[in-house]
């Protein structure tokens, strides 16, 4: 590390060679230009080092940029600095250009009130350092100093800009005095009848003043440059406060970008940044002057609307953000569409802010569980809502980490053959009382806590585990999520379930929806294909529900099609046309060489129409309900490799009394 005393350079040998020639020219004109430009390039050079030397000894200058508290080695460093004698004031700023920290003769402090600077600014638009010289105008600023804002890079991207200011008063004086001395020398020697003209003070450089009363940046969201929550929560109580003089009322809109998480990490954290800063100003457009737009971190912004007449009022404010946040931005040529969930809470008598906020994300919850991008009011009956989805995820982190799940298995049928093919495999989880979660219960709960990942390479090697004790002409089918195919690691979590289990692959089945194929097709074609050559069997579950595409049957890899269980639920119907769309689809799954499993089935009909339908396989409660896997010994499969009665009439056959369902 350089000492104090070494880092400015000296240049009086210089400055006098300067003069001399100057003088021997005899161009006066000559000599105050030089000078400045001497001046100048000494006070840049000196300003320069002590703010890389700054750059290079403050180890957290990207938390200190970024509004945290400078570490103990830090403040040691500017202690010493600024004893120095040379360098009366440091300043950091984050990259946008407002200040964090400044450092003086007389204290250490993070600024209450930011400053924004534009050289500071330009530094890190130019990537090269800002210097500027000018002369002090108060008690507190030497008779003539240097500024440099110099850009701080780590990991080729911009983290910082420090400013030095450096007192340059006494090397003014020591310019002068040397040109002074040289001038008068050189004088005498030529006998000139003129005197060398003083050296003009420098001129003092013009400066864009900026509001100094924008606040500090600890108050703002450092990405967007919204209000964060510390100052939502001023503000709220502001307005609050407001309230009983103003009437009205004021809404609190919590938003939220929907599957913000799967966008990020398709477009990367840049995408995302991009994306969110479209969003803030956006909203902040379509706001009045005198509303509130404020982000809490995330995808998570938070609208106050003052003046709300009403409900009805509030809904169509929150309609209004909802269409500013869903139009399409384009990034890298590529265009985003995004959707938002919003959460409303109007403010009654006396409600504290951080209840407000509270009772808003309440209601954001439950426009999520609607579904998303959607609008829902918060009401009472919320709260306890928001419990029973606490202890849910409570009990799901549980059961990940104590591997508290169970599986159950619901037999499937050969519907020719008259005997059992395989089984599905179910997850359950246990509730505290004992009582089975349904999967439709937890399952989308686990995928928001990002679970499904661990819970469905348990569900492989469990039902891997135990299909390999029994007979082996028996399947065992697994339901995947979509969520399991992001990562791309889904095949290596195949091929380890079965290598341990030791399992023949050909006797997996790996269901998946169709929810799936509304992603990256390319990518999805190619872990498809790469299970399927592992030997293992894709099948398409609940085909004729939701966005249901004849594509999907050509353009992926199937091997079996599961017609949707609300066909059978039809067919007992008014719907006449139900029992001709089945055999339709089987027809289809017949010409595509794709085997076909009717699930649903409960009924002693349902069963007598599928034995002309010409099906392959058959599922449902008529045949047997999911049971756990103590309950399917050898005694139970020998039974069911027997052959089965004739379809009409069908005998229901009892496996267990389960009542656990899918």
């Amino acid at each position: 590390m350089p000492s104090f005393a070494s880092i400015r350079p000296q240049r009086n040998i210089v400055i006098i060679c300067a003069a001399l020639a100057i003088l021997l020219l005899g161009a006066g004109a000559t000599l105050k230009i030089t000078t400045d430009h001497l001046l100048r390039q000494d006070a840049t050079s000196t300003a320069r080092s002590w703010a890389r030397f700054l750059a290079a000894s403050v180890a957290d200058l990207e938390q200190i940029a970024g509004g945290e508290q400078p570490s103990a080695a830090s403040l040691a460093f500017f202690l010493s600095a600024r004893n120095s004698g040379e360098v009366f004031q440091y300043e950091i700023f984050n990259r946008y250009g407002y200040s964090q920290l400044v450092s003086t003769h007389e204290e250490i402090a993070l600024l209450d009130l930011s400053v924004y600077s534009p050289d500071a600014a330009r530094s890190v638009a130019e990537a090269q350092p800002i210097v500027d010289v000018r002369e002090g105008n108060s008690v507190d600023r030497p008779a003539f100093f240097a500024r440099a804002y110099v850009p701080v890079q780590a990991n080729g991207r911009h983290i910082a800009v420090v400013a030095a200011y450096v007192d340059e008063t006494e090397q003014r004086r020591s310019f002068h005095d040397t040109f002074l001395t040289a001038a008068a020398f050189l004088c005498l020697l030529s006998g000139l009848a003129f005197s060398i003209p003083a050296i003009a003070w420098y001129r003092e450089s013009k400066v864009k003043q900026v509001d100094r009363r924008i606040r500090f940046l600890a108050h703002h969201d450092a990405l967007t440059g919204l209000t964060n929550r510390l100052q939502l929560i001023e503000k709220l109580e502001r307005a609050l406060a407001h309230l009983p003089t103003r009437g009205g009322s004021l809404a609190v809109h919590f938003i939220d970008v929907d599957r913000f998480k799967d966008g990020n990490d398709t477009l990367g954290h840049d995408g995302g940044d991009f994306l969110l800063k479209s969003i803030a100003e956006r909203l902040r457009a379509a706001v009045r002057i005198d509303d509130v737009v404020a982000r809490l971190g995330g995808d998570e912004f938070v609208v106050v609307q003052n003046d709300v007449g009403g409900r009805m009022q509030a809904e169509a404010f929150a309609r209004h953000l909802a269409a500013a946040v869903n139009a399409s931005v384009k990034f890298k040529q590529r265009e985003i569409l995004s959707t938002a969930s919003i959460g409303v809470a109007l403010a009654a008598e006396d409600t504290p802010p951080e209840r407000l906020l509270k009772s808003a994300d309440l209601a954001l919850y439950a426009a999520k569980a609607a579904g998303r991008n959607c609008i829902r009011f918060f009401v009472p009956e919320m709260d306890a809502e928001l419990q029973a989805r606490i202890e849910l995820e409570r009990a799901i982190r549980e059961a990940v980490q104590n591997d508290r799940f169970e599986l159950h298995y619901q037999p499937l049928f050969e519907i020719s053959q008259r005997r059992l093919a395989g089984f599905e495999a179910l997850i359950r989880m246990h509730a505290a009382d004992g009582t089975l979660v349904p999967p439709l219960a937890f399952i989308p709960v686990a995928e928001d806590l990002r679970l499904i990942d661990k819970i469905g390479a348990w569900v492989l090697r469990e039902a891997c585990r135990t299909a390999a004790t029994w007979p082996a002409h028996l399947t065992v089918a697994v339901n995947l999520s979509p969520q399991q195919f992001v990562a791309g690691t889904i095949s290596d979590i195949v091929a380890a379930a079965l290598k341990e289990a030791e399992l023949a692959p050909h006797r997996l089945e790996l269901e998946i929806t169709e929810g799936l194929l509304l992603g990256n097709t390319e990518t999805i074609v190619a872990q498809l294909l790469t299970l399927k050559a592992m030997g293992v069997a894709i099948v398409m579950d609940d085909f004729g529900a939701g966005y249901s595409s004849l594509s999907y049957l050509w353009r992926f890899p199937f091997d079996k099609i599961k017609i949707d269980r609300a066909f059978m639920q039809g067919l007992d119907g008014p719907h006449c046309q139900v029992g001709a769309v089945v055999k339709a689809i089987i027809a289809l799954g017949r010409e595509l060489n794709m085997r076909v499993t009717v699930e649903g089935v409960e009924t002693a009909s349902q069963a007598a129409f599928l034995d002309t339908a010409d099906g392959d396989q058959v599922q449902g409660f008529f045949f047997g309900r999911p049971v756990s896997a103590s309950e399917l010994g050898a005694s139970i499969l020998a039974g069911f490799s027997r052959p089965m009665p004739p379809a009409s009439p069908v005998p229901k056959l009892h496996v267990v009394n389960a009542t656990a369902e899918r």
